[in-house]
């Protein structure tokens, strides 16, 4: 599990005098705030949230040392990050997605399925993308408890139970106990 957490990204600017948006990939949008500085992925680059307000569907933000919309527009596409332990513990059946990447796929039956490569969620739910072991194009699933009845992070691995219209077979009967 890595020690760090993507949980922002910067927009385009906003306005004229250093305004950017700001998309948080956190529960309530504007806790990103809660967190310190946001960092980039390699923590070179520190940024301070002066203030945050909530748009349409972002938030727009003023950063500290961000004065101008082309300070602002050199921003747009850069990804923040947090130390891991400034985020909140998760329960039982919750994971932040650095978490889920890079687990090995299993199916019901223990055979290795390939590998998570990542994690996308385009606005219905979260998609895992998985590399299959015998090669060839990843595949798209929904991270379900039906398609995903058991994530173990201390093993490294969950079970998949591929669908019918993925796997061209008949799909496993999933356990009796779901457990995501």
């Amino acid at each position: 599990m890595g020690s760090r957490i993507c949980i922002a990204k910067f927009g385009a600017a906003h306005g004229v005098r250093g305004e950017i948006r700001l998309w948080p990939f956190t529960e309530d949008p504007l806790s990103v705030a809660d967190y310190g500085p946001l960092e980039t992925e390699d923590g070179k680059r520190r940024f301070e949230i002066a203030h945050l307000r909530a748009a349409k569907d972002h938030l727009v933000a003023r950063i500290e040392g961000i004065d101008s919309r082309d300070q602002a527009e050199q921003l747009n596409g850069l990804e923040l990050y947090v130390s891991r332990e400034k985020l909140p513990a998760t329960d039982d059946d919750e994971f932040y997605h650095a978490d889920l990447i890079g687990l090995a796929a299993v199916s019901v039956q223990n055979a290795p399925l390939g590998r998570i490569v990542a994690v996308h969620n385009f606005g219905a739910g979260d998609i895992i993308e998985i590399a299959l072991a015998g090669g060839g194009e990843t595949k798209l699933l929904p991270f379900s408890n039906a398609v995903v009845p058991t994530v173990d992070l201390a093993n490294r691995h969950m079970v998949v139970v591929l669908p019918d219209e993925v796997d061209g077979e008949e799909s496993e009967s999933p356990p009796n106990s779901v457990n995501v």
